[in-house]
């Protein structure tokens, strides 16, 4: 252990920061597991204690991080299908696996936007280094003159590379109905009517042009494009809805990236995926859901889809 090593306490304390940061960067909760893991590893070998230890460790988290998502972006190039940040249960106590809490609670809801998959999509525009200053500047609220230490990039250079990221990201800024009542309502009107593939209610909850992305990873079925139009998508999930009744499935209501959503369970309690759902102006907007199972680990014992959907008898609806 190295003179200037940080006591375990003192690192649990910030463990939920060094997440949030890192998960906003990275998009992934397993990445981002594995770059406050190896914080950890880089805190314990230091020799010299730090000024601040909330600056020193969210430096060695960015840097990480930053390491990490060069490499993920290679990988993502190759992906099977849509590909979707790892789904994050933003409701349940931090445990450093599939939730955290919000830093600062006064700012909750601004934290709670800037972790939607929307907005962590938006992200996936930007470079490493975009991302990085972006997420600790805009999000967290550190300063130019730190995060330049961080990235290694002069404060000048910093606020550059800021200003860049803002405007790529503005156009497509994610909005969000601000009454968190009516969302969490909305969606739960949404789930009752698939669990019993109410196709009428669902044409009530639905935008005329909600879209539907999942996201399989070529490893559980999937839809390869994107569905549009209120009519398909409500007859979409009424199908799923009546094919599912009685086989045991359980819909286990979660706020998902802040935003409401679920947790598809079979018979067994095992993870089959998970929805969330964007909404604005009353009406489901866009509808994302998880299916791959390295996407699920992180929730629980992950379902066979495949067997899933061999076993359950086509929607008798149809």
């Amino acid at each position: 252990m190295g003179a200037g090593s940080v006591p375990a306490e003192q690192f649990e304390e910030l463990r939920p920061l060094l997440f949030s940061i890192a998960y906003r960067i990275l998009g992934s909760v397993s990445d981002a597991e594995d770059a406050v893991q190896e914080t950890w590893l880089r805190s314990q070998a230091s020799t010299t204690p730090p000024i601040s230890l909330k600056s020193f460790l969210s430096a060695v988290v960015t840097r990480a991080s930053i390491d990490m998502l060069r490499s993920a972006r290679v990988r993502r190039e190759s992906y099977v299908g849509q590909w979707l940040p790892e789904p994050l249960l933003t409701d349940t106590p931090f445990t450093g696996t599939g939730s955290t809490p919000y830093a600062d609670p006064e700012h909750a809801a601004e934290l709670a936007d800037s972790i939607s998959m929307a907005a962590l999509l938006l992200l996936e525009r930007l470079s490493p280094e975009q991302r990085a200053v972006f997420v600790l500047h805009d999000v967290f609220a550190y300063p130019f003159a730190e995060i330049a230490e961080v990235v290694g990039k002069s404060e000048t250079a910093c606020r550059q590379l800021a200003s860049r990221a803002r405007r790529l990201i503005e156009d497509g800024r994610p909005r969000f109905d601000v009454d968190r009542q009516a969302r969490e309502e909305l969606a739960t009107r949404f789930f009752d009517a698939l669990t019993v593939g109410d196709v009428d209610e669902l044409r009530q909850l639905l935008a005329e042009d909600v879209e539907v992305y999942g996201d399989g990873g070529g490893k559980a079925p999937q839809w390869m494009r994107v569905i549009v139009g209120l009519d398909n998508v409500a007859r979409m999930f009424a199908g799923l809805g009546r094919r599912f009744v009685g086989t045991g499935l359980e819909v286990e209501r979660h706020e998902v990236n802040g935003q409401p959503g679920a947790v598809f369970r079979d018979a067994s309690g095992r993870v089959i995926n998970v929805l969330t759902l964007d909404v604005l102006d009353g009406r489901i907007q866009v509808i994302r859901s998880v299916i791959n199972p390295d996407k699920l680990h992180h929730i629980g014992p992950v379902a066979d889809a495949w067997a899933l959907m061999r076993e359950t008898p086509p929607d008798p609806g149809r």
